[in-house]
């Protein structure tokens, strides 16, 4: 991030598209998992794309209201996580979802053309009540709130891996529905769907997450990564360090795999080739892992310190991209009230001038 800019310094082109990305604030911090999954992503899309990210605090209540404490600094956390791998508010708009009143009504509007029935079947709210997530009507109706944040700023694209493709899919029928019933308001937006790879956890876990406790964070440490990777889950049917090995689904190699710099390439394919034989040991790859998620950490962890060096920078920069985006949300609002006819007040003062 160059210092000094804030939202709007960076000229995107007329045509184009826009993204509309986000994060429910429910932790400080960022693991090696997100920035596998999105973080990196991000980085790259911004220089292709109009990108708005959302810090969606509204969201994080329908699964942490009782938690709402935590929510100052884990927004602070988050932002602070997003400037340090290389997001810049000069290319991205931050948006605070709370800080935009108009998604909820908007919000509103979409709620009276969703039949409940279409709720009910949605897989996610199934996953959250199957978790023993309490059954509220904050959780029933997260997709339409989440087609609000995608419609309100018209987004075109929407980042997301395979398994939450449902949720633009969702948001785009809204669209469509309210299109033609009112007339054309909202493009209609479309997933955009890499090759996201999930990230295992330190334990071998499927999934790398903080309530699982097996995550390596953005912010760790290099003691704590250390700690972290001699304790982590390899090929559990090798005993000795001379039985011939699994690198397939193997953490240590995937993270080595992920992680690896160009110039370890060659090393890596040597451990791979020894670990399979038989002739390197645990420990020894380990190490390397080690020094090789530093090197990979160190101008993040470095960036993330010179940033916390200007207390005042998240707010700004935070109030500038929400600001912004308050600004396209009127204008959007404004738009469907026409459509829908309730801008009566609207119309009678253009009358009366």
């Amino acid at each position: 991030m160059a210092d000094g800019k804030v939202a709007g310094e960076f000229k995107k082109g007329k045509n184009m598209k826009r993204i509309l990305t986000g994060d429910r604030p429910t932790s400080d911090s960022f693991h090696l998992g997100n920035y596998v999954g999105s973080l990196k992503n991000r980085v790259k899309l911004q220089d292709e794309y109009d990108t708005f990210i959302l810090i969606a605090d509204l969201h994080a209540l329908t699964t942490h209201f009782d938690k709402t404490k935590d929510l100052e600094k884990n927004i602070r956390g988050l932002m602070l996580g997003y400037l340090s791998v290389g997001l810049d508010p000069a290319k991205v708009t931050f948006v605070l979802q709370s800080q935009v009143p108009e998604v909820l009504e908007l919000a509103y509007f979409l709620g009276t053309l969703t039949p409940r029935a279409v709720l009910e079947r949605q897989p996610a709210l199934k996953e959250k009540l199957d978790q023993g997530e309490q059954d509220t009507f904050a959780l029933l109706q997260y997709p339409v709130l989440m087609a609000a944040d995608i419609l309100l700023p018209k987004a075109n694209l929407v980042p997301v891996g395979k398994d939450q493709k449902a949720h633009v899919e969702f948001a785009r029928d809204i669209a469509i529905k309210f299109n033609n019933l009112y007339g054309e308001v909202f493009p209609l937006p479309e997933p955009l769907i890499g090759d996201v790879p999930t990230l295992p956890g330190t334990d071998g876990q499927s999934k790398m997450g903080k309530s699982l406790n097996n995550a390596i964070f953005l912010t760790d440490s290099p003691e704590e990564v250390e700690k972290k990777v001699m304790s982590m889950y390899t090929d559990p049917k090798r005993i000795h360090a001379n039985d011939p090995g699994t690198v397939e689904g193997n953490p240590v190699f995937i993270y080595l795999d992920a992680f690896g710099a160009d110039n370890d390439h060659e090393q890596i394919t040597k451990y791979k080739e020894l670990y399979r034989k038989g002739q390197v040991g645990d420990i020894e790859v380990k190490k390397y892992l080690v020094k090789v998620l530093n090197i990979f950490l160190d101008p993040i962890r470095e960036n993330r310190a010179r940033l916390e060096r200007d207390p005042e920078l998240v707010e700004r920069v935070l109030k500038e991209g929400t600001a912004k985006a308050r600004s396209e949300a009127q204008k959007t609002l404004a738009e469907v009230k026409s459509a829908m006819k309730l801008d009566y007040f609207d119309q009678n003062n253009q009358d009366t001038r």
